[in-house]
């Protein structure tokens, strides 16, 4: 994505893995966020993700570009990325009801998808590789049913309201944890995928669903209104009645759905290109400054 806007990028992990990564492993990071922004190739520093902050702004030759993903600012963290935002110099947020939420002026950037690996497959094909029952119909629940804030108990209300007004069986699939590559063929052989989240940002699990024509049914969190604004087959509402509704007219479609015409709004290249125009006037704010 970058590297196709002629960007070189040195990419520097947090150590350890998954959640709840020690204070240890943070000092560590900083160490080697350090080390790599005084090298001579490094013009500045992209801080991914809230959390990684610190280390950015605490090192002090390059400046910095602070991307926040939704959780990092709306969730248990906020403050320490609220802070932080006041001290880059640029912030990347992932939609408007993100960047309304801090003090300081940030550009939007929904994240990017790849919408040739996202994209329709037969979906017999796609039940036999996932090995679900071909005779029943099939929701989508893309998430870790553990963390709370993406409100898997609701969903699975949702649904059980929604079989008495479907014919066949109905089943609800919660699928996390697998090969991001594997992801498509959950998703075309899903009837429609359903995201019960209090809180988002501008979830990629949204956009990647309508580059394959999966219809969603949605809460009305972060810019998802947006995403599925126009979107046929697709729809948002705030109660388990309207969701439950809304999911029912999802698997009885009158109409074919069309949201791959909305998700090529979201490529890789068109990030990219945003992103690349960031970085120039973070750049350009450091000579004015110097």
């Amino acid at each position: 994505m970058l590297e196709r806007n002629g960007v070189s990028c040195t990419v520097v992990p947090v150590p350890g893995g998954g959640r709840g990564r020690s204070l240890a492993e943070y000092v560590r990071f900083y160490a080697r966020v350090l080390r790599a922004a005084r090298g001579p190739e490094i013009d500045l520093v992209h801080a991914n993700y809230g959390l990684t902050a610190p280390a950015a702004l605490a090192q002090p030759v390059r400046p910095v570009v602070l991307s926040l993903w939704g959780s990092d600012l709306l969730g248990r963290y906020g403050p320490v990325s609220e802070r932080c935002a006041r001290f880059a110099d640029e912030i990347v947020v992932m939609s408007d009801e993100m960047a309304t939420a801090l003090d300081r002026e940030a550009t939007v950037v929904p994240h990017g998808i790849d919408t040739e690996r996202f994209a329709p497959r037969p979906r017999e094909e796609a039940v036999d590789a996932v090995g679900w029952d071909g005779d029943a119909a099939h929701v989508l629940f893309p998430y870790d049913t553990e963390r709370a804030e993406k409100n898997y108990p609701r969903a699975e209300r949702v649904v059980e309201r929604t079989r008495g007004a479907v014919e066949g069986p109905l089943e609800l699939h919660a699928v996390s944890g697998v090969p991001h590559e594997e992801v498509p063929t959950y998703m075309n052989a899903a009837d429609a995928m359903v995201l019960t989240s209090d809180r988002e940002g501008s979830p990629n699990a949204v956009k990647e669903a309508l580059a394959c024509n999966l219809p969603v049914v949605a809460t009305p969190v972060g810019d998802v209104p947006d995403l599925l604004d126009g979107v046929d087959c697709s729809a948002v509402a705030d109660t388990d009645a309207g969701l439950a509704d809304a999911l029912a007219g999802a698997l009885a479609p009158s109409t074919d759905p069309n949201g791959r015409e909305r998700a090529r709004e979201f490529g890789l290249d068109r990030m990219g290109e945003d992103l690349l125009g960031v970085y120039e006037r973070a750049l350009d704010e450091e000579v004015s400054a110097a």
